[in-house]
């Protein structure tokens, strides 16, 4: 961990956060406010980041980008495009006013997080404010730079309740060759049998889904891998599969359009049919599991988020009018300690987005 220095614009948050932390004045940090709704509802006066904005350095030889926290998301992708690359998590975008800043404090990762790993996994490093108002560097713009590389690693889906990101570097990849994209008609059992079988085999699926009856598959890679692969799973070739995973990625898609509250599960792959009332969407060869309920109370909430858990994993209310239930998962209490210990080091006054999280 280094110190960094300051720029206008940072000094001016620093000076915010100083005077904040001094009067116990709660924050709001907020880039495009495009995932507002994600998480317990924000409080706290408006910190707005979008004035910090700009790529800071770009070497598409070294597959690294770092930029400032306020950086739309759509500046930095139509940069990485005309050099053929891309955010290999595709994150998702909720609206135009998505910044670079929200995609790693949510830590959203789109079709693609199965194959190409999710958000944490390309941070190579960041600059973050902390309760005192002082910017602190962690990590660095290689993979061989460990020096406080869990602490970049960490600030992802933090929501801000750590402190302000002012600035990440993200390793990037390469855009596959060739895409293409395959539907078979089976079962919900059938289907999650058949992405295990195939997760262990060298195949280049980079994506999934399960929905009504039908799996849908995307194959990336090299023309040669892609065309032997189609060969070998058979199948429908999926037509105007790009717009397909796109309204999976932005949840554009009809299933997540109707009322209701949305509940995200995440389980092992490996993991049988998980029995709940509602319509279920499946992402990433079965470790994603989108459940669509008409309402959710206490009770409902406490059975689901019990057979989740029986089945090895965790419930997040994602979308909701009440929230009442508590969006994340309850935490063990040897894990809450160690989210209050990470919180009192960072914002001791406890002025970042309290309450976002838990």
């Amino acid at each position: 961990m280094t110190t960094a220095s300051y720029s206008p614009i940072a000094a001016q948050f620093s000076e915010r956060i100083r005077v904040a932390t001094e009067a116990g004045t709660p924050l709001r940090l907020r880039g495009g406010g495009s995932k507002d709704w994600y998480g317990q509802a924000p409080q706290g006066e408006l910190l707005d980041t979008r004035a910090y904005a700009g790529v800071v350095s770009y070497e598409p030889t070294e597959l690294v980008i770092t930029a400032r926290c306020g950086t739309p998301l759509a500046e930095i992708e139509a940069l990485l495009a005309q050099h053929q690359q891309m955010l290999a998590f595709e994150p998702p975008r909720y609206g135009a006013a998505s910044t670079i800043g929200g995609v790693v404090a949510s830590a959203l990762s789109g079709p693609r997080r199965a194959s190409a790993g999710a958000v944490r996994d390309f941070v190579l490093g960041a600059v973050l404010m902390d309760g005192h108002g002082e910017a602190l560097r962690f990590g660095g713009q290689v993979m061989k730079n460990v020096a406080g590389y869990d602490v970049s690693r960490l600030l992802a889906g933090s929501l801000g309740t750590l402190g302000l990101i002012l600035e990440v570097s993200l390793k990037v990849l390469p855009v596959p060759l060739r895409e293409a994209s395959l539907r078979f008609e089976m079962s919900e059992i059938d289907a999650l049998r058949r992405l295990n079988e195939w997760a262990g085999q060298p195949l280049p699926i980079s994506a999934s889904c399960w929905h009504e009856g039908v799996l849908s598959l995307r194959l990336s890679g090299a023309e040669a891998a892609v065309e032997a692969a189609q060969r070998k799973l058979g199948g429908v070739a999926l037509e105007d599969d790009a717009a397909f995973w796109t309204s999976l990625r932005d949840q554009t898609h009809g299933y997540f359009k109707d009322g209701g509250s949305l509940w995200r599960l995440s389980v092992p792959p490996a993991a049988s049919a998980i029995i709940l009332r509602g319509e279920q969407l499946i992402e990433w060869g079965g470790a994603q599991r989108w459940l669509k309920v008409e309402g959710t109370d206490a009770e409902q909430a406490a059975g689901i988020r019990r057979t989740v858990a029986a089945a090895g994993g965790h419930a997040t209310l994602f979308r909701s009018a009440d929230k009442s239930v508590g969006v994340f998962h309850p935490l063990a209490p040897a894990v809450a300690k160690i989210h209050e210990r990470l919180k009192q080091s960072f914002d001791p006054a406890g002025i970042f987005n309290p309450g976002r999280m838990y």
